[in-house]
């Protein structure tokens, strides 16, 4: 359910009876990328590497290593669960039931109400709340303008030396920070960064973003980072909050933020550092 939401995923983890394992199962769902992360895995495939085979190919490359983008999210899953059941989360394995239920006649008229009452406007009821703010926040740091330069640019280049080290640059990391709502807007926030717009753009063109990206000095390292960072990093708003209801627990929100954002930092200093010490960047 991860796939299509991480907040669905975590709703769906209450058919796991034991408490110990709703958690692990909670904290690592974030590694399996959802809707709101694809669209960028893909224009960064399809960007820089793709289009390096010819035309016959391009989709069959990008759909392998799509695909092992995907296994590798899968991996950080396995290996984090096993991590948190020998460390913070020990206990004893339970015994996996599967009872089938008894069949029925599906009542249309009530699935598609619960399915809108229960689900959707609940979810989307917590992405508004979230949502409108974050939207304020990012239009005041485009447009107010200090020395020359907005809010948005002097955040930039205060965590450019950190993103460096990530294989980022301040730009990059301050989208992630402001997508914080919504995985989608993203790479709107760096077109709108490196443009100096005061507001969120879309390029129509994956050829105009490309020549953008590259002549704001990104390579295919700053691509795999920021793969890799899409890939690992803190839940967005919905699923942040979604954890806090299911847990009934700050902590263990914190936690799920913590954890994939610290994964996703060491794989891309560790991807960034052998790059540099094999020379090449």
């Amino acid at each position: 359910m991860g796939f299509g939401c991480n907040a669905a995923g975590i709703v769906g983890c209450r058919i796991i009876d034991s408490p110990r394992e709703r958690l692990i199962a909670t904290i690592t769902n974030n590694f399996v990328p959802c809707n709101g992360r694809f669209p960028t895995l893909i224009a960064i495939i399809t960007m820089f590497f793709a289009g390096s085979f010819g035309v016959a190919f391009q989709s069959v490359f990008s759909t392998l290593m799509l695909t092992a983008v995907i296994l590798l999210g899968i991996m950080m899953t396995l290996f984090i669960s096993k991590l948190l059941s020998k460390t913070i989360l020990k206990g004893v394995p339970s015994s996996f039931t599967l009872e089938l239920p008894p069949y029925r006649r599906p009542q249309i008229g009530k699935v598609i109400v619960r399915s809108i009452f229960d689900r959707t406007l609940f979810v989307l009821g917590r992405a508004a709340a979230v949502a409108a703010p974050a939207g304020l926040i990012i239009w005041l740091m485009a447009n107010i303008v200090v020395g020359d330069m907005s809010l948005l640019a002097h955040c930039a280049g205060f965590l450019d030396p950190f993103a460096r080290l990530l294989g980022l640059d301040g730009v990059i990391l301050m989208a992630f920070i402001l997508g914080f709502p919504a995985n989608e807007i993203v790479v709107p926030i760096i077109i709108m960064a490196y443009m100096s717009t005061g507001q969120i753009t879309e390029y129509e063109s994956l050829s105009q973003l490309h020549t953008l990206l590259v002549d704001h000095g990104w390579t295919w390292v700053t691509a795999v980072s920021t793969m890799l960072f899409s890939l690992m990093h803190w839940p967005c708003s919905t699923t942040c909050m979604t954890i806090r209801k299911e847990t009934q627990s700050a902590k263990w929100t914190a936690i799920s933020m913590l954890i994939p954002t610290g994964a996703g930092m060491i794989a891309c200093f560790l991807f960034t550092s052998i790059v540099r010490l094999l020379g090449l960047v």
